[in-house]
Order: structure tokens, then sequence, then C-alpha cells
């Protein structure tokens, strides 16, 4: 919330932060309504990433929506803003940034690179936006029917990939995430899985299975929260 409050972007501190909280059980509810004195934020109440997703950007009345994880931090003072701009100036559907993993190992900062390298390349054909940072018009947000609450794993890459090539864009500056996803699942799993994912891109049904994605990490250990 600290990265949030410390943003340049104009509108930040009237700007409607939503947190959707899934039974947590690390105090994040608390923390986020700690911010009160300089940021607009309310809890609401979560579920499955897709469904927290929705329930927040229901509440959204604004051009465009932007959905977080909840152990992200800004990576730079201006992502928010640099990415709105982007967004109006291209008129653009979607914008995200890179991800940076700050404290992690050698091999958690390689497959994180390696992962913003694939982002990139996916402008080429089909871009693809992870759930830690996707700034949405809100309207064609809508248009699409928002995230797949029948997903149970990647339901941010099955949303994101519906996007055209020339509506997608990523902006410099990046969010920090933490390891902690390699430590419960380990790098063998999760870049199989990340493989899987690109294998399977026009097969919705790989994203309805359970794979176990979010049991790894136990319950209310992690779930997004979500900016307006």
């Amino acid at each position: 919330m600290l990265s949030l409050a410390t943003q340049d972007y104009s509108k930040m501190s009237s700007t409607r932060v939503l947190v959707a909280d899934a039974n947590s059980t690390d105090g994040t509810p608390q923390i986020a309504l700690a911010f009160r004195d300089r940021l607009n934020v309310s809890v609401i109440r979560g579920g499955m990433p897709a469904v927290g997703r929705n329930r927040g950007a229901a509440l959204a009345d604004t051009p465009y929506v932007l959905f977080l994880d909840a152990d992200i931090e800004m990576a730079h003072p201006s992502v928010i803003r640099r990415a709105v701009e982007l967004a109006q100036q291209k008129q653009l559907h979607c914008v995200t940034t890179n991800i940076v993993c700050r404290e992690g190992t050698w091999s958690d900062k390689t497959l994180y690179a390696c992962n913003d390298c694939f982002q990139y390349l996916s402008r080429l054909h089909k871009p693809f936006a992870t759930g830690m940072f996707m700034l949405f018009d809100r309207k064609k947000f809508q248009e699409l029917g928002g995230f797949n609450e029948r997903a149970q794993f990647a339901e941010d890459y099955l949303l994101s990939k519906q996007v055209a090539r020339s509506k997608f864009g990523i902006v410099r500056g990046g969010v920090y995430t933490t390891n902690r996803r390699f430590q419960k699942m380990g790098h063998f799993r999760v870049a199989r899985l990340f493989l899987e994912t690109a294998m399977n891109s026009w097969n919705e049904k790989f994203f309805l299975r359970d794979h176990k994605y979010w049991a790894e990490l136990g319950p209310g250990e992690e779930r997004p929260a979500r900016a307006h």
C-alpha cells in the first residue's frame, strides 16, 4: 500500500482503491485500512482471484481499472501515471509492466526475466499480461466479460490474450514481487506450468482444471488486491 500512496499519479489520493479479501490470515485488511489517511481505500469480499477481481471492477466507474496482486510493490513512483498516459495516448485496452524479484536467488530472477522477455515477444502474435499489474480499459473489460470465474488457473492470461496486439502496451517501471511462489512450488514446476499455459493458450479446458496453483500457498496466504 505504501508504494501506491507514493505514486506521482495526480489523482492517486482520490482514486478508489478496493482490496478484495478472501479471508486472509496475514492482516491484509487491517494493513490496507491503515492507509485511509492517504488513500481512498475500502475492503470488499473476495474469493478466488477471478471472483475478487470482478467484484472490484463492478464497483468501478472510472475509464480504467487497475488490477494488482496483494504482495507486489511498485518499482518506480511513476509507473501508474505512465501506464495511464500510455493507455490514453494510444487508446490501448490493456497495459502491463515488467516483474522484478529483487530479493530472490539468481534462479528466481532469471525465471521472472524470462517471463518479461516472453511478454515482450508475445506482442508479435497474442500479447499477455499477468495479474500482478493489469491496467484495463473498463468498457473493453466489460465487453470481454471480465475474468472467467470458472478458471482455476491463469485467469489473467486467459483474459489478456483476447486483447488485440495494437491495443496492448507495456510500460517500463515494473513491480517488485517475492519468490514465495518458487519456494512453495519449486522452480521446475512453475516453469512447466508457464510452458503448458503457452501451449494451451487456445484450450479453455486447461484453465478450468485445478492445477493446485492456489492450494500450494495455503488458505488466505495470497489473494489479489485491486485498485481503481
